[in-house]
């Protein structure tokens, strides 16, 4: 894996959303896939979820750093600065991408995962054990939800990628339970613009019928210490308390319940999930 010439990416002047760090390319078979580095010390590396762009991570990844860390934001496959051209997209595939990012920066590393890249994590920490010396899991899909048939088919509806932008734009605020960050309508806006690119609805549709099958299975596989991180509000979850107790059973992980947070805890309420993280951080690290 190589790493293309860096171009830097701007948030638009009507923004007040800060600008993601200068954007950089990991190189695979089928296509790029968009990241930024910047800080010292240990590697960690924070994966969006479904929908999202790393600068979903706007709030976290700059605190990390200041703390002593290297970090590295990603985008999915076919999301934010990534390519498009990738024939499939889910958590094995974006486990591969996280697996070849660390190698290419030098690990091992501490794996952020929000929702879908949760299950990523999980996924990457199963196959190299080496490479990944912890989990932070952030409203974590690591299993499917149960769902009907008819559910499937009209989310598979209602994500189909001429609509795609309009239904995500809608159904954001849900995900946003609880308090929103300032800047929410500002970087929703962003989010749907990059959902507006060529290419992008049609892999963001492909991506929403990412099965998590294989992450629950690897689940027993996994030996690093890890830290789960659910908003106590999140409607992605019938019961969020009862999901996180049930993954950290799976882990041997610790729980971190946010109030007033809903999927996305690390921008909603960033005092509390940035000083989980530091915390955990420390106890694998050994960093003070």
């Amino acid at each position: 894996m190589s790493t293309a010439a860096n171009h830097t990416t701007r948030a638009s002047h009507s923004s007040s959303v800060p600008a993601v760090e200068e954007t950089s390319y990991l190189r695979c078979p089928e296509g790029r896939i968009g990241y930024d580095v910047a800080g010292a010390g240990s590697l960690v590396v924070l994966v969006p979820g479904l929908g999202d762009l790393r600068a979903g991570y706007r709030f976290l990844a700059p605190a990390l750093r200041a703390a002593g860390y290297r970090v590295a934001c990603t985008d999915l496959r076919g999301h934010g600065d990534s390519d498009t051209t990738f024939a499939s997209y889910g958590d094995e595939e974006t486990a591969g991408d996280v697996i070849a990012l660390i190698g290419e920066l030098g690990g091992p590393a501490v794996v952020v995962g929000n929702s879908m890249g949760a299950g990523s994590a999980v996924l990457a920490a199963a196959q190299r054990p080496g490479l990944v010396c912890g989990l932070v899991l952030i409203g974590p899909f690591v299993r499917n939800g149960k769902t009907s048939a008819r559910q499937r088919l009209l989310l598979r509806v209602a994500m189909a990628p001429p609509w795609a932008a309009i239904s995500w734009k809608s159904y954001l605020p849900k995900l946003y339970a609880g308090r929103r960050p300032a800047d929410f309508g500002e970087y929703r806006d962003e989010v749907i613009a990059s959902l507006r690119r060529p290419g992008h609805a049609k892999a963001f549709s492909a991506t929403t019928r990412t099965s998590h099958d294989l992450a629950e299975a690897r689940l027993a596989d996994v030996t690093a210490p890890a830290l789960v991180v659910m908003g106590e509000q999140d409607p992605d979850f019938p019961d969020p308390r009862a999901e996180a107790d049930w993954i950290a059973r799976a882990l041997g992980a610790q729980v971190v319940m946010v109030p007033e947070a809903g999927h996305y805890p690390q921008s909603q309420r960033p005092d509390i999930t940035t000083g989980a993280a530091l915390r955990f951080l420390e106890s694998v690290t050994g960093r003070a």
